[in-house]
């Protein structure tokens, strides 16, 4: 508890202005994922109280992000269309299926499973973070336009048929459940179809046509009815949004352009009465549980969403510890996975109570705190509470924001969240595989299926496939090398033979790392370590990389980032025994000659030691 209040002032600015980060982007989320502002606004209140409070990144702030909301919004659409398109009766199961995810979270810290999340292939996280971003730059096409399928008569016109079906397919249903036989007693099904009203039938329609016009695939076929039926007005709203966000950057970074393009564009839209479509209305008052998810609570509703939970538990693990990695890397700190994880499935689980999506540690919203004074678990919860504040002061004014201006901020999330840097190094990686008469690389095959898979087909299976796919290759790589190379044994760390004759004089000054093994992404970690066991005396480092036989994408960053940090630290870097696919990766993004120089590699380290006697022992002399 000392701790906590040990930087009571640069927690509170931290947190005030993450929550205040975060404000717009909980709105565009929770109507992003299909349950409405209130539900982002929920997830952002109790994710960024809980998980603070009983997470392992102390400057961590957590709500709801754009990979968690992605696959919350398929699985929201999934159940809703199973419930008939009725909100209402699908709430409580879409809400357990947020609480399961949170308590497997809970399960994977209490486990210890913290650590293994590194496992995840570079590749499979580069192909679906890109889908992510293509899936809410498609899907805020439609609002950004001001067109509502649902709201297109003459669109929603053409599923009137297919709505009817859908309703005697209902009645039939109920008949059965009822122990009614139709064709015994035709009669009853006749009259109940009698009762069924025209209104019932454009719901259904409107319903059908929503559905349709859902997710990436749905949305790429309503844009031409869309660019048809093009509302001016709200198209302007969302430009004007994205021109803010990225012009205002260019004054200054002092002030979140997000907050500042949401302000600008809605005091516009209000202060001039503009016939805007405003987002939904968000309640006044302190959020209620929902306790509907005990009271309906039936195994039978859960168990076809068990998979989707864990995969919701596991994205928003990688989605935390990847933050973790970066506020540790500010911060000079060291998080802890394991309560980490715990910690945001407390998180999300009582968000799930409440009415909230699921979230993970944020990155925008954690840099803004830790730049703007936050160094402990405070500087979360304050993010929570001033969110609660907002939500109780200004309920009624949020609820007047127009739709189109959270459109906007969406699309630049969605541009913002894409894997920039994978995508530009597809040219680069060696083409290692042939299919058909195509030679391509494998990183870039398991990429683009993980890409494909998750924007036009399902988020929650691409990832699985994708995992299958990186370890089959992986293992096919790794036996092939080992069969190359299988008199090779494991050796401890310490000098090999021919290091017998390196000057003593030296050895303060020169540090001396062996690679043994394949450099890939499930040793990357402790790779990363690499800068730390260095001796702050010494001014150069030699890498003995002879038994290094592989190194995959995640790997070739991994020394990127590595060689950058000594670079940094003037650190000189030689390489020792370079083999030739390790060299050819390196080579492709410029590792060698832009870090390392083709005079700084050495067949054996005997040409290595002459180097350095002829250039750190004169130089000492």
């Amino acid at each position: 508890m000392k701790n906590l209040f040990s930087n009571i002032k640069g927690d509170a600015f931290g947190g005030i202005t993450a929550g205040i980060v975060a404000l717009p982007l909980a709105l565009a989320f929770g109507v992003s994922s299909g349950l409405g502002p209130t539900a982002g606004l929920y997830g952002a209140i109790f994710i960024s109280f809980f998980a603070a409070l009983f997470g392992g990144t102390s400057t961590q702030i957590s709500g709801p992000t754009a990979p968690m909301t992605a696959v919350s919004m398929v699985v929201i659409a999934g159940i809703i269309a199973t419930n008939d398109g009725d909100v209402s009766k699908a709430l409580p199961v879409i809400l357990t299926v947020f609480l399961l995810a949170g308590l497997m979270q809970v399960g994977l810290g209490v486990l210890g499973l913290g650590k293994y999340i590194r496992y995840i292939p570079y590749p499979v996280v580069s192909g679906f973070m890109t889908a992510i971003g293509v899936i809410i730059l498609l899907t805020q096409i439609l609002p950004s336009l001001g067109y509502y399928p649902k709201e297109d008569l003459a669109f929603v016109e053409t599923f009137k048929p297919q709505a009817e079906e859908v309703i005697l397919e209902n009645i039939l249903k109920d008949e059965a459940g009822e122990g009614i036989l139709v064709l015994e007693d035709f009669k009853e099904t006749l009259n109940r179809a009698n009762e069924i009203s025209q209104e019932a039938i454009l719901i259904e329609s409107q319903t059908l046509a929503a559905k349709e016009a859902s997710g990436a695939l749905g949305a790429i076929k309503a844009i031409p009815k869309a660019l048809q039926n093009i509302n001016w007005l709200e198209l302007i709203l969302a430009l004007g949004t994205i021109f803010i966000i990225y012009g205002f950057k260019r004054v200054t970074k002092a002030v979140p352009s997000t907050l500042v393009a949401l302000i600008v564009m809605s005091g516009i839209a209000i202060g001039f009465n503009l016939p805007y479509r405003p987002i939904e209305e968000i309640p006044s008052g302190l959020p209620i549980p929902n306790l509907e998810i005990f009271t309906s609570f039936s195994l039978s509703s859960i168990t076809p969403y068990i998979f989707t939970a864990l995969t919701l538990a596991l994205l928003g693990a990688i989605d935390s510890l990847l933050t973790s990695v970066v506020a540790d890397n500010m911060t000079k700190t060291k998080h802890k996975p394991n309560k980490e994880l715990i910690g945001q499935g407390i998180g999300n689980s009582i968000a799930a109570v409440f009415g909230g999506i699921p979230g993970a540690g944020a990155t925008i919203r954690t840099v803004v705190n830790i730049t703007s004074g936050g160094k402990t678990k405070l500087s979360g919860m304050i993010a929570g509470i001033m969110l609660l504040i907002i939500l109780l002061g200004l309920g009624p004014v949020a609820s007047q924001i127009p739709a189109a201006v959270l459109a906007g901020i969406l699309i630049t999330v969605g541009i913002g969240v894409m894997d920039y840097k994978g995508l530009k190094a597809i040219p680069a990686l060696p083409r290692d595989i042939k299919i058909g008469p195509i030679k391509m690389s494998s990183e870039v095959l398991i990429m683009l299926i993980v890409l494909l898979l998750s924007t036009f087909w399902n988020l929650v299976y691409a990832v699985g496939i994708g995992l299958v796919i990186a370890s089959l290759m992986f293992m096919k790589k790794i036996g092939d090398l080992t069969a190359e190379r299988s008199g090779v044994k494991a050796l401890k760390e310490k000098a090999w033979a021919d290091e017998g004759e390196f000057p003593k004089n030296l050895k303060q000054e020169v540090f001396i790392k062996h690679l043994k093994g394949p450099l890939f992404f499930g040793s990357t970690s402790d790779f990363q370590a690499l800068t730390q066991q260095i001796p702050s005396t010494a001014k150069t480092v030699i890498l003995r990389l002879g038994r290094m036989q592989y190194m995959d994408q995640s790997g070739l960053y991994a020394m990127e980032d590595m060689l950058q940090d000594l670079k940094k630290n003037d650190v000189e870097v030689l390489f020792v025994g370079l083999l030739r696919q390790p060299r050819y990766m390196m080579e492709r993004i410029d590792i060698i000659p832009d870090f390392i120089p083709n005079e700084h590699i050495f067949e054996s380290f005997s040409k290595c030691l002459a180097w350095i006697k002829q250039n750190v022992e004169d130089l000492n002399n």
